[in-house]
């Protein structure tokens, strides 16, 4: 990554100390120095959870996109840019914040600092309430990024509505090892009076702990499966909820658990008070985009190693949660078009990587682990193929993504031709797309 705002974040991370140090007194100290901007924001869409909540934020912008409205959008981490993480919204669809602005912004933030103690994501979303305030726009959908209660996002004080997407374990070393602990991380976004949107939770005791915390902030409550409903019929998605059923295109996005984080994304926005029209809840159902997200690659040195007819697709998926869901996806490819699959899997050491690999046993033909290059957690392969072959897998380390795909096509002679699915991290992911030449714009 190269440019005046990644030179200016470098300073930042010389300076101050790599992770996360979950608080809030540091941030708001901040704020107050620049004024104050998450007060001087749109109307806020807070989405926090595990799973599902960058797609939720996807489908919300290309929602209110299709209503004509201007929307300035958050999203944690980036994949290749830093810039990924602020979109300022115009009318017609909004654009990726220009570098020079960027950089000017972070060296602002970082001014009003001074040499205070903090971290370098609080100066990053300090960043994006003051790009947020001084640009209008008709909407904002922050992302929380990692847990909610003490997340440098949650110094916004009254959003229109808080979204809590599907919640898994991830993070137990910040959040807690029981997915009812995490659940109560996220519920700290909740606000007094505010509405509150709940995604799918495949555990009840998640519901629970959020409902109990809805309760507490007298917040009005919409929980999937309850409030709201989404399922497929005749190829099309039904939406159900109060205020009767939408008939709707199925999501270009792949994958059943797609249908119901659009959900998520119509109820939130009809609860934050946006009450987009139905055409546009259809038009950006259809439109919305999310890198790294079952992604299929099709040009680019990865489907040059391979043979004709390969199917090569990325995912950012990383923990049990998230390996179930696109272990389903894939199975459904598979329901479509029978093809040998191979993961090809990069992890860092904060997942628990045999509950991922846990959710593919029986379904692929071989695991080729690979190093995570951008990052100094990344697993060993050796280490990471053990867990593999200890969740059931055939499983070998490999030197990179390429390397593996040639290993299994040099020589490949049946049909049909392989599926890949390369998953793991959202900084695999990353890399792939930066040799793809596919950074998201």
């Amino acid at each position: 990554m190269t440019g005046l705002a990644a030179a200016e974040i470098d300073r930042l991370l010389l300076k101050h100390p790599k992770g996360f140090d979950l608080a809030l007194d540091r941030i708001r100290r901040l704020l107050t120095r620049l004024g104050d901007p998450q007060r001087q924001l749109p109307p806020v869409l807070h989405v926090a959870g595990t799973n599902g909540k960058g797609s939720v934020v996807a489908f919300s912008r290309a929602i209110l996109e299709a209503d004509g409205k201007s929307v300035h959008t958050h999203t944690s981490p980036h994949l290749v840019n830093w810039h990924e993480r602020y979109r300022l919204g115009q009318v017609g669809g909004g654009r990726l914040v220009e570098d020079a602005v960027l950089a000017e912004a972070i060296a602002r933030v970082a001014r009003a600092n001074a040499d205070e103690p903090i971290t370098v994501f609080e100066i990053l979303t300090a960043v994006t309430f003051l790009l947020f305030s001084e640009h209008p726009a008709d909407a904002a959908l922050v992302e929380v990024g990692l847990g909610g209660r003490f997340d440098a996002t949650n110094v916004i004080e009254a959003p229109a509505a808080c979204v809590i997407s599907t919640i898994s374990l991830d993070h137990q070393s910040f959040l807690g090892d029981r997915v009812e602990l995490i659940a109560a991380e996220k519920a700290g976004i909740i606000k007094r009076g505010v509405p509150v949107v709940v995604g799918h939770q495949s555990e009840a005791v998640a519901a629970e702990v959020i409902r109990a915390a809805a309760v507490r902030a007298k917040a009005p409550l919409l929980l999937y499966g309850e409030d709201f409903f989404a399922f497929a019929e005749n190829g099309r998605l039904v939406y159900q909820d109060d205020h009767g059923l939408l008939d709707l295109p199925m999501p270009r996005l792949p994958g059943r658990h797609q249908m119901t984080n659009a959900a998520v994304a119509i109820a939130g926005l009809r609860a934050a008070g946006f009450d987009p029209s139905d055409a546009a809840i259809a038009t950006g159902i259809l439109a919305a985009e999310w890198p790294g997200r079952l992604q299929r690659l099709t040009a680019g040195p990865l489907a040059r190693a391979a043979v004709p007819g390969t199917e090569i697709w990325l995912d950012g998926g990383h923990n049990p949660g998230a390996g179930l869901v696109i272990a389903e996806a894939v199975a459904e490819m598979e329901d479509r078009v029978q093809r040998p699959l191979f993961l090809i899997v990069g992890m860092i050491n904060t997942k628990d990587p045999l509950g991922f690999f846990a959710a593919f046993k029986g379904m692929v033909r071989h695991v080729f682990t690979v190093p995570v290059s951008t990052s100094d957690a990344g697993i060993d392969p050796d280490i990471l193929a053990d867990a593999a072959i200890e969740a059931g897998l055939d499983a070998e380390p490999c030197d990179s993504v390429e390397e593996a795909i040639r290993l299994v096509c040099t020589n490949w002679q049946s049909e049909p031709a392989p599926r890949f699915l390369i998953c793991g991290s959202l900084y695999l992911v990353g890399e792939v797309l930066a040799l793809s030449g596919l950074a998201p714009k």
